[in-house]
């Protein structure tokens, strides 16, 4: 044996964690799903018993018991299910595409006979877009589902389910076979002909649905935050100039003019608004994913509870998955500013052996976490990754708070920092367009002059002015704490809606 190769090995490791600081900090392992099932996951969650609820693209769901390795089939026949909730050992609710389901295991034998239809008071079109994402649930019981808009990628059916508008292009000229790429221009890019298309609906524990809020696209992940904030992740496209984190409050109209047909008394086509009407309207997105920076699709959120047994530099935030690219997002909310919702993305992940298609998160009773992957012909992958922290408890050197006050962004740091290392930092803002072109550039792209001023923990850059309605992006490439970690996460983002002095008359 080379008497050099352990030491090689050694070197080898070292500079691979410099390289990756995450790999170097986390675990990522694959585990093999249940043979002769497409791996694809479109939902997740965790029994009471710490079992993981997989359910996967055509319809099966499977039990996964972590300490025995094993699968088990619960249930099978559901329609694209991308949400579950776990209510019980025995109840599981899983959104499908054409409703909201209870699937129960009455007699205890592990998988569900009985199929029951919690929700399905929406319109579809047979539209290959019309996903159905959720549910999510509030502190009063109520849940809550998200309805993405159709796509003119492809027509209608000639069968629907539910209302049509005649307000837009006709019905007769939108019905295809439904085979991809037979565009219907003139229909808009995203269209919401059948309601309740483009929506958040609430569902109170009786089972009635209430349009919540409106202006959604593509809403592929739901759920509320440690404050009780519902916060729904959209994606690129028309009318949304790049990704976004919306904190959805009810009446509020959230930007994708295609909603508006089903607003109560709404008459005309959302397409001829005038822009500016539409932005005065609208509420801005509480974060912001820059496009093929930080995120392409953004996934689901998932609370990480302050009990948590895993991850201690994360307890109390809201981490996000990400579909197109290596990459898992935290969300910083800035509770200080009253009367605006807006806050900081900032990678939590962002490491080649995570891999791609991020679409669905759980999380272990060990402290893991689980991430379910996906595609549906899209950049992604599948299969499902276990993440867990090679030091249980350790703290991470990472950016735990961001905030926006009168002097400037005050940040604040898991554990001391090396003011030496505080250089080359960079800030910089910038702003999107809104209309209905597919995504935007980056617009009047422009360094920040500011000072620093450090602390222990803390540091502040200090600015002369705010520009509300800007996206800040600050870089810190080089910091690292008094011990020698490295910062796993040194580029941010915040989105500021309202600048500290100007925050009470914000929407």
């Amino acid at each position: 044996m080379n008497r050099f190769l352990p030491l090689f090995c050694l070197l080898l490791g070292s500079w691979a964690a410099a390289v990756d600081p995450w790999k170097g900090t986390f675990n990522f392992e694959t585990i093999p799903p249940p043979v002769g099932v497409d791996p694809q996951v479109g939902a997740m969650g965790t029994l009471p018993d710490g079992r993981l609820v997989v359910a996967f693209h055509r319809g099966e769901v499977y039990f996964y018991d972590p300490e025995e390795a094993l699968w088990s089939e619960f249930a099978r026949g559901l329609h694209e299910p991308l949400g579950l909730l776990v209510e019980d050992a025995q109840n599981i609710l899983v959104m499908q595409r054409p409703e909201l389901t209870r699937l129960t295991d009455g007699d205890g034998d592990g998988r569900a006979e009985s199929f029951e239809t919690v929700f399905d008071d929406f319109g579809m079109t047979g539209n290959y877009h019309e996903f159905a994402f959720g549910p999510a649930k509030d502190a009063a019981g109520n849940l809550y589902v998200a309805l993405g808009v159709a796509s003119n990628g492809a027509g209608i059916r000639p069968e629907i389910r539910g209302e049509w508008s005649e307000i837009g292009y006709p019905r007769e000229k939108m019905i295809t076979d439904g085979s991809w790429g037979k565009r219907k221009k003139n229909a808009g890019r995203m269209f919401g002909r059948v309601a309740y298309r483009g929506w958040i609906m609430k569902i109170t524990p009786d089972g009635k649905g209430v349009p919540f809020a409106s202006g959604v696209r593509s809403p592929n992940g739901i759920a509320f935050d440690a404050d009780d904030r519902l916060l729904v992740c959209d994606n690129q496209g028309d009318w949304l100039g790049t990704s976004k984190l919306h904190h959805i409050r009810e009446g509020h109209f959230h930007g994708h003019p295609a909603s508006l047909l089903w607003e109560k008394g709404w008459d005309r086509d959302p397409l001829k608004v005038p822009i500016a009407e539409l932005e005065a309207k609208r509420t801005r997105a509480a974060g912001l994913f820059p496009q093929s920076e930080l995120a392409n699709s953004p996934t689901q959120p998932i609370l990480i509870p302050q009990d948590f047994a895993g991850f201690p530099a994360l307890r109390g935030q809201m981490v996000i998955g990400e579909m197109n690219q290596t990459t898992l997002v935290r969300f910083l909310p800035d509770s200080g500013i009253s009367g605006a919702s807006q806050g900081t993305t900032i990678p939590f992940l962002q490491t080649a052996a995570l891999g791609r298609g991020n679409n669905r998160l759980a999380l272990g009773q060990d402290g893991s976490l689980w991430v379910g992957k996906t595609h549906l012909s899209w950049p992604g992958s599948e299969g499902l990754v276990k993440v867990t922290q090679k030091k249980p408890e350790q703290v991470v050197l990472q950016i735990q708070e961001v905030k926006a006050t009168p002097e400037g962004f005050q940040f604040t740091f898991s554990k001391p920092i090396d003011p030496k290392t505080l250089t080359k930092i960079q800030l910089e803002r910038h702003t999107y367009n809104y209309n209905q072109e597919y995504g935007s550039p980056k617009v009047d792209l422009q360094p920040v002059v500011f000072e620093k001023q450090e602390g222990e923990r803390d540091l502040l850059l200090k600015v002369k002015d705010f520009h509300p309605g800007y996206l800040y992006t600050f870089n810190f490439q080089w910091l690292k704490a008094v011990d020698g970690d490295p910062l796993l996460g040194h580029k941010g983002y915040y989105h500021l809606i309202a600048a500290p002095e100007q925050a009470t008359a914000a929407r």
